[in-house]
């Protein structure tokens, strides 16, 4: 009896190990509560004029003064992009979290599109962006992409507002 009552302690253990989250997770995900400006929006690693469309939604052009939200309570949030003659502009809820892969030793920002009531509207696909810096005023936020069969990489740069 006393056997199996460890080998469940054991066990619980585990899982219980398993759910919760490491102090720099929490760290970082109470740094990103809040209100953010996405002030600049530039590409590393090669050389030329580059457009994209970002998260399948936008160009990167009407991402520049962006405003993102992120609530740290219920892991929700948004970003707004301006309307013009070049972006559909309005709210974007997202679903985000932050993660520390077992890969490589760069937290990540991970985040998919849900609606209002806060159901996934993405199928489940989602994005995941590097975080390269975070502090109380400024976040540096990096993805890779694939241009011509070349490796472009997308840097946003964030204030807190």
């Amino acid at each position: 009896m006393i056997r199996k009552t460890s080998i469940l302690l054991g066990v619980f253990t585990i899982l219980l190990g398993s759910c919760t989250t490491t102090k720099s997770v929490r760290s970082q995900r109470n740094l990103f509560s809040g209100t953010w400006s996405l002030d600049n929006i530039r590409y590393e690693n090669n050389t030329g004029n580059f457009q994209a469309v970002l998260f399948d939604d936008a160009k990167d052009i009407c991402f520049e003064g962006s405003e993102w939200f992120f609530r740290d309570n219920n892991s929700t949030g948004r970003y707004t992009i301006k309307g013009g003659s070049l972006c559909q502009g309005g709210d974007r809820y997202i679903r985000w979290s932050v993660i520390e892969p077992a890969q490589n030793y760069s937290s990540q920002l991970q985040f998919k599109f849900i609606d209002e009531k806060y159901k996934d509207i993405s199928g489940g696909v989602g994005y995941r962006l590097n975080i390269t810096s975070l502090d109380e005023q400024q976040m540096v936020l990096k993805s890779n992409a694939n241009v011509d069969g070349e490796l472009v990489t997308i840097v946003y740069e964030f204030s807190k507002k």
